[in-house]
């Protein structure tokens, strides 16, 4: 077992807004595994993007972490200053955005973007840097990277822009790669060309990735891992495999059973589950668990007690955070 290339322990973050404090972020741990891919999903609104600009230092000016460390190949990111921080963004740990068109800069070329960031880091003469930027165009899948190079980005389609921003993400070869829903705005079939290329850099590159979805076809396509966020707060974490074959998180098991599924017929399928209520409000967060409202497997003690710590509920590093976990036999209950 390899030490883990990121690790974020007891992380926690927040927001002041006119209506008070935001508890965004609530005592999140995980950790990430050179070369591999942890996915954290769960519903919009959970703290997922939150996480994720904790970790690159982006937050705004109304966002604070408040405890909690971010371990980069053992120094705290947390600690860094701005211009030491900026040193790393790019070149050891990169980000993709959801939102391409609102990522790129609607003046500058294709070309000069890409260069940017290759020039930020490296002393290249401009030709070396446009060469640079052609290749990983190419990398990346782009067709034509030499005519790409050249456009402004009103000339590219949604996923050609997504593809430009993995390829400014990946320029100098990031040890670890944030993804932030970066095919939630494509069609189908965009999506899964950009994942397999994903996938192939991966491979190539040994890259480490963090994708944030809430697409669990992305999640059973991507993930080593997961981690299913709730309220601020990680409700179950383990294998790819563990979480989507034993849920044991009432809200894991719900989003499982609430997705259709094509291997089964209409009549064996069902109906489809549907999760009651809402999510509560990160101002005022109760001491109990935040799903209780929405549990059919809630008792009195979820009731009463704080929230749940996130404890291992199998021998293979299964964690769940949650009184009363699901067993095989609340599933074929529930079936």
């Amino acid at each position: 077992m390899h030490d883990p290339i990121l690790q974020v322990q007891d992380l926690r973050a927040e927001f002041t807004t006119p209506d008070g404090i935001v508890r965004a972020v609530n005592d999140v741990s995980f950790s990430l595994s050179p070369g591999k891919t942890l996915v954290l999903t769960g519903e919009s609104g959970s703290g997922k993007s939150t996480i994720a600009l904790c970790i690159m230092g982006l937050l705004p000016n109304t966002g604070r972490v408040t405890a909690g460390e971010v371990m980069l190949k053992g120094r705290n990111l947390l600690a860094l200053e701005s211009d030491e921080m900026r040193l790393l963004r790019g070149k050891e740990i990169a980000i993709v955005f959801q939102d391409p068109s609102s990522s790129l800069n609607p003046v500058l070329t294709v070309g000069q973007q890409v260069e940017e960031i290759i020039t930020n880091h490296l002393d290249l003469p401009r030709r070396d840097a446009r060469r640079q930027a052609i290749d990983v165009l190419a990398r990346i899948g782009l067709p034509e990277p030499n005519e790409v190079v050249k456009r402004y980005p009103f000339q590219l389609s949604g996923g050609m822009a997504q593809r430009v921003m993995i390829a400014i993400a990946t320029a100098l070869r990031p040890e670890v790669l944030i993804l932030d829903e970066p095919t939630s705005a494509l069609d189908v079939t965009v999506q899964a060309a950009i994942l397999d290329d994903l996938q192939r850099l991966q491979q190539e590159q040994g890259t480490s990735i963090l994708l944030i979805t809430h697409d669990l076809g992305v999640v059973a396509q991507m993930a080593d891992e997961v981690a299913v966020m709730y309220a601020g707060r990680v409700a179950e974490y383990g294998s790819a495999q563990a979480v989507f074959s034993r849920p044991r998180h009432p809200y894991t098991w719900s989003l499982l059973a609430s997705r259709p599924r094509w291997d089964k017929g209409r009549e064996e399928q069902g109906r489809l589950m549907q999760i009651r209520g809402t999510p509560p409000s990160l101002i005022d967060l109760p001491e109990e668990c935040p799903f209780v409202p929405r549990c059919h497997k809630a008792t009195s003690v979820c009731r009463i007690e704080q929230a749940p710590p996130l404890e291992a509920i199998e021998g293979d590093g299964h964690l769940v955070a949650c009184y009363n976990p699901m067993y095989v036999s609340d599933d074929d209950e529930q079936a």
